[in-house]
This record gives C-alpha cells, sequence and structure tokens, in this order.
C-alpha cells in the first residue's frame, strides 16, 4: 500500500506532464492533420477501420469473452467477499442514485440512437436472409441484445474492477497504470505507465467524441422532423458546441453537484419515455417479448459471441456490427469503468460485479425490447414507411417511431430533451475521467484542466463528422480501441496476481499462532472496563497521543536497533506505523478513533458522562486499522505494554504470510 502518490513528485501546476501533454499533442496533430486534409482524413479513416476489423476482429471477440469468463470466475470466487476499500467502509451512494449514475455513464444517447434503428437495420439487412417476419424479428432483437448485453458490460465491470481495488483497497494512484503494479511495480510511475494512461486517454476521447457525434445527428434529425430544422453539418456543430458547453457548465460543479443530479434527472426521463411507451403500445408483447428475447440470448449466447464469419459470408456484417461495437464499448470502458469505480468504493467485489454486469444489462434489454419490439412490430402490420426513414437516415428512427402513437409531439420533445441531457453526462463524465487520468489520479484538480476536456471532446466530435461524418467516428473509435484492449488483458493479470496475494495474507493470519499478550492479559475487571466504556472522541485522542503513539514509537526503534532488512516509521500526528520490506508487501498496524451508535444498554456508571450529555447516542473507539483496512476490534483501555504485543501478533500474522508468499515464488512487489 502506499502512503503517498509518487505521481506527486511529478506534477505541474496540477497536472502531470507525462500524460498530459503526449495526450495533448496527438489529438492537436491528429484533429490538425483532419482539418487540413478533411478528404484524405475520411479515406484514411475507412482504410483503417477496414483493416483493423478485418485483421483483427477475432482478437476483440476472444478478448471480450476472456472479459466476460473472468468476472463471473471472480464473483463467484471466495475474493467475491472482498471490499472495495477499507473493511468496515460503506457505499457512499444509495442503491438507485449507484443505478442512475451506472445508466447514465454507460448508456446514455446509444440507447435513444440504437432503440428503434438497430433492430430495424438488422431486420431489413439480416446477416442470415430468413423467410418469414417472426423469424427476420427474432434475429434481430437476439443480434441487437448481443451488442448491448453481459459481453459490453463486462468490459466496464472489468475495467472498473481493476481501478476499484488497487486504488481504493492498495492505496495506489486512481489510474489505469495501477492495475500493473502486481506485474511490474514501481515502474507504473514511469515510461511504461505514462504509456498506458495516454492510451486511456485516447481511446476514453475518441469513445465519448463518437457519442457526441450520434447525439448531434439525432438531435437534428429530431429538430428536423419536429420543427424543420435542415439536417446538415452546421448544424450539428452548433450543437456539439452549445451542449459542450453545458457539458463544462456540468463538469465545473463536480460530480455530486452537476453528474449526479443530472444522472437521476436522465433516469426519472427516461423511466417516463418508458412507461409511456409500454403503456400506449403493445403492452402484452412487450413483456412477452422480453421473457423470449432473453431466452433466446441466453440460448445463443455462446454461438454469437464467438462468431466472427470464418464459416459463412457474415464476415462483413459483423465487422461493421459487432467489432465495432466490441471496439467502442472498449474505447470507452476506461472513461466508464473509473467513473463506476469512484462511484463504488465500499461495495464488496461480488456486489460491484452483479451489479454493475446484470442490473444495467436487465434494464437495457427491457428498453430494447419495449422499443425494438414496438417498432417490428410496427413494420410487421404493415407501417413499412418506418423501415424505409430507418434505411435512409438511422437518427430519424426515434421520432417516426413515436409519431406512430399518442401525444407524439410531447414524447418527442422529451426525448429531444433526454438526448441532450444524456449528451451532457457523457461528456461531463467523460471530461471529469481524463482530468484524473492526466493527474495522476488525483481527484482534485484545477477547474481549467476539466474546461479544457470538455471542449476538447466536442472539438475532436465536430471535426471528425467534418471529415467523414459517422463513418469516421466508427473507424476512430476501433483503431483507438485496439491498444486499449492489449492493456486490458494485462490488467486483468495483475488483478487475479493481487487477489492471490491477498488471499495468502488472510491465509498467513489465519494459520499464524498468536503470541501471548495484548488483551488476553488485562485483568478481567480492567478488561470489562473498557468493553463497556463509552468514551468520547477527546478521550479516545488522548488514549492515542499518550499511550498507542508511544508504544508504536518503542516497536519501531526497536526494530531499527536489530538492523533488518526494513523500514519503519511512525506517521506524524497519528498512531501509525509502517514496516516497509524490500520488495515485498508493508505491515502497516494504525490506532483510530472511530465514531459509533451508542446502545441502549450501556451502563451509565461505565460511561463518559459528559460525552453522554453532548451527545447520547454517540461514543468513539480506538480501532485497529491494518494494510487491508479496519479491523473493527477497540484497543482502549490497553495499556502500553499490551499495545506492543498486540502489535508483535498482527505483525507475526505478516511475517507468516510473507512466508507463504515466498513459498509459492510469486512475490508482490512492495505495495
Amino acid at each position: 500500500m502506499q502512503q503517498k502518490n509518487p505521481l506527486e513528485d511529478q506534477m505541474t501546476k496540477g497536472y502531470l506532464p507525462a500524460t498530459f501533454l503526449p495526450a495533448a499533442i496527438i489529438i492537436i496533430i491528429l484533429v490538425s492533420l483532419t482539418v487540413i486534409f478533411p478528404d484524405q482524413a475520411g479515406t484514411t479513416f475507412s482504410n483503417l477501420n477496414g483493416f483493423i476489423t478485418k485483421s483483427f476482429g477475432w482478437f476483440y471477440t476472444l478478448s471480450v469473452v476472456i472479459f466476460l469468463s473472468v468476472c463471473l470466475i471472480i464473483a463467484f470466487s471466495k475474493f467475491g467477499q472482498t471490499r472495495l476499500g477499507a473493511d468496515n467502509e460503506k457505499p457512499r451512494y444509495n442503491f438507485m442514485s449507484w443505478v442512475a449514475m451506472l445508466f447514465s455513464a454507460g448508456m446514455g444517447i446509444g440507447l435513444l440512437f440504437f432503440s428503434v434503428g438497430e433492430p430495424i437495420l438488422h431486420y431489413i439487412t439480416p446477416p442470415i436472409a430468413l423467410e418469414s417476419h417472426d423469424q427476420l424479428a427474432k434475429q434481430a432483437v437476439n443480434l441487437t441484445f448481443l451488442h448491448w448485453g453481459l459481453h459490453g458490460w463486462a468490459i466496464y465491470t472489468i475495467i472498473g474492477l481493476c481501478l476499484a481495488y488497487f486504488g481504493f483497497r492498495h492505496g495506489l494512484p486512481l489510474t489505469i497504470r495501477s492495475a500493473l503494479y502486481p506485474l511490474i511495480g514501481d515502474r507504473i510511475y514511469g515510461p511504461i505507465g505514462h504509456i498506458v494512461d495516454v492510451t486511456a486517454v485516447l481511446g476514453t476521447l475518441f469513445g465519448v467524441a463518437t457519442s457526441l457525434g450520434f447525439g448531434a445527428s439525432q438531435i437534428n434529425s429530431g429538430l428536423n422532423f419536429l420543427f424543420d430544422v435542415p439536417v446538415s453539418n452546421t448544424v450539428q456543430i452548433f450543437l456539439i458546441i452549445g451542449i459542450s458547453g453545458l457539458a463544462t457548465i456540468s463538469v465545473v460543479a463536480g460530480l455530486d453537484a452537476g453528474i449526479k443530479r443530472l444522472s437521476e434527472i436522465n433516469l426519472i426521463l427516461a423511466l417516463g419515455l418508458l412507461v409511456f411507451v409500454v403503456a400506449l403500445g403493445p403492452t402484452v408483447l412487450i413483456f412477452s417479448g422480453f421473457t423470449e428475447n432473453i431466452g433466446n440470448y441466453l440460448s445463443a449466447i455462446i454461438d454469437r459471441g464467438m462468431r466472427v464469419g470464418v464459416y459463412s459470408d457474415e464476415d462483413g456484417w459483423i465487422n461493421s456490427w459487432t467489432i465495432f461495437y466490441w471496439g467502442w464499448w472498449i474505447s470507452w470502458s476506461p472513461f466508464v469503468g473509473m467513473f463506476i469505480a469512484r462511484i463504488s468504493r465500499g461495495r464488496t467485489i461480488r456486489e460491484f460485479i452483479f451489479g454493475v454486469l446484470f442490473v444495467p444489462t436487465l434494464l437495457v434489454f427491457f428498453w430494447m425490447t419495449t422499443f425494438g419490439n414496438t417498432a417490428l412490430d410496427m413494420v410487421g402490420n404493415g407501417f413499412e414507411e418506418l423501415a424505409l426513414q430507418v434505411k435512409d437516415n438511422m437518427p430519424i428512427a426515434l421520432f417516426v417511431f413515436l409519431d406512430q402513437l399518442p401525444f407524439s409531439m410531447i414524447t418527442s420533445i422529451l426525448a429531444l430533451v433526454l438526448i441532450v441531457t444524456f449528451f451532457v453526462t457523457s461528456s461531463d463524465s467523460g471530461s471529469l475521467v481524463i482530468d484524473i487520468i492526466t493527474s495522476g489520479g488525483r481527484i482534485e484538480n484545477p477547474v481549467w484542466q476539466r474546461i479544457f476536456w470538455a471542449v476538447t471532446q466536442g472539438v475532436v466530435a465536430a471535426v471528425l463528422l467534418l471529415a467523414g461524418g459517422l463513418g469516421a467516428l466508427q473507424a476512430a473509435t476501433v483503431a483507438m480501441a485496439l491498444p486499449f484492449t492489449v492493456v486490458i488483458l494485462f490488467s486483468i493479470g495483475g488483478l487475479l496476481r493481487g487477489l492471490s496475494m491477498e488471499g495468502r495474507i488472510a491465509q498467513g493470519a489465519e494459520t499464524a499462532p498468536d503470541i501471548v499478550g495484548g488483551g488476553v492479559n488485562m485483568p478481567w475487571r480492567l478488561r470489562l472496563n473498557a468493553i463497556l466504556a463509552h468514551p468520547s472522541k477527546e478521550a479516545v485522542i488522548e488514549f492515542i497521543d499518550t499511550v498507542a503513539r508511544p508504544a508504536l514509537v518503542d516497536v519501531m526503534d526497536e526494530i531499527k536497533s536489530h538492523d533488518v532488512c526494513c523500514k519503519s516509521y511512525v506517521v506524524e500526528g497519528k498512531a501509525d506505523l509502517w514496516i516497509t520490506h524490500e520488495g515485498e508487501p508493508s505491515f502497516r498496524f494504525a490506532v483510530i478513533p472511530t465514531s459509533h451508535q451508542a446502545p441502549v444498554f450501556a451502563i451509565e456508571a461505565a460511561t463518559d458522562n459528559d460525552n453522554m450529555l453532548e451527545n447520547p447516542d454517540t461514543y468513539y473507539r480506538a480501532e485497529v486499522s491494518l494494510s487491508s483496512g479496519g479491523q473493527e476490534y477497540d484497543i482502549f483501555g490497553y495499556n502500553k505494554e499490551q499495545i506492543i504485543h498486540e502489535v508483535l501478533n498482527q505483525y507475526n500474522r505478516h511475517m507468516h504470510y510473507l512466508n507463504i508468499s515466498r513459498e509459492y515464488h510469486n512475490p508482490l512487489e512492495q505495495e
């Protein structure tokens, strides 16, 4: 565990030059070349997209399957109960706020853009020609589920898990590089780590820019459908500028004041639109279709999830759709992964994986069923105009669809507002995450950096639209996702190794014999009094200052006198002892004042009366915290000698773990 982020020493005015400058320079060069040579840029993007999808489509497909498999294996393993943070930490956000932010950041514009258009396009231009309407509709929805289901969310889950585990569990910087720590140790703070984070920044920026392009084109189509506003690049660029300005205001407001509130508004508006379509559309068909669609998806998930077109002529279709989707999900993963990591601190790994993997997937599936099956039912019942409109101009699909339902003007305006809010949420969340990456994992950074990245995203989206429209955006996304796929695979290796080492720590704690001492040897009346005492915060702090810290200082001095191959020190202002072993995990023993609610059976005579009068519901404990977090046991009332024995008990367990680890010949770099 790191007590201090080593990247802070490399900071300049709040940013990390080794990641900020290369990322900014590469983006400026690409944007400048695209502006100067727009025709050549469009051709280059198209050729690059064709080369990558044809040559590396198998790599994307296999990697995504690995991501999903690893998520499920970890969730059902013994590591699922590990908490993303200290052992006694609780989640910061309630479940509904958490899901709202997951949904808004992870899906947003894509759901509104593709929910009607994609099933219809798969229906009229299927990868496998079928005869009946029912067969075509079933295949269309099944393919849509594949692209928006567990595979995509597994990408977000694995990156978010790596970031949250190493950032909150081991105190490493909240950046992608930290996942490689078990593999390369302190070299993550050098050129290798900088390259990894620059790759993450580029992937994130182009992934979000693609979504902004989709959003701008859909808003433009909606304005054209409703108010005859012309569809043109000029209008879409003005839309990007205006909404990027709103995103800048939101990102300056921060996570709680801006992004969280917008996410909750998004969820309310989206649920309102969803309920409207369910209630006034073919309700029975929607619920029946949802049930059967999930069954069809689960029965075909392995076959379709691994298909790359070797034994059929589907390869062109797969490259245009499935491989693009995997690239798009992967390019978004640094942004969404870090975002969901930030909002998931305090949750267990199992809760995190199941929550991120299954809850949004089920919501997306019901959304796609509601809009997709209703649209297909319209086409099957003779409204062929919808299919023709989608084929000619996919962004207009949602508005043509809503026009067939009652109150179409109201719902279409609601859809436009929802697209705008999703647009803003995607942009401000992406800007916030890129700002964190280019600041070495630091959360609080200068406002100008967030503004810079929010504006840059809008500029990239606008320039790529001019260069080649949505095709150029898609090509850039797939290209930027390729190197980051390799990074994710190495990150998984680091995660598995880190979890393995933590398992050995637990094994060492369970099997190490205790040294007689500590609270065991405390006279029983004194020990009972300590158990029943409910002291004030001031009393606990005084105990830490006068008893606990001197005990830890004595241990430190004794270790230094033996001249062993380790360093020990007590953190100033705290009772916090660190014993650092070269090339192996550090040992920590801290005593921390922690507030608790007083039990109703508290014995008044054994209670700090002043504290109870001031706040009768709260008392404090002097709790032990180790490298893995709080241990939730109290040593208030121990004398100096007993605290020293308690430290030796825990240090003995730590040394036992190190011995087990050495037997495996798999040492973790110094934490």
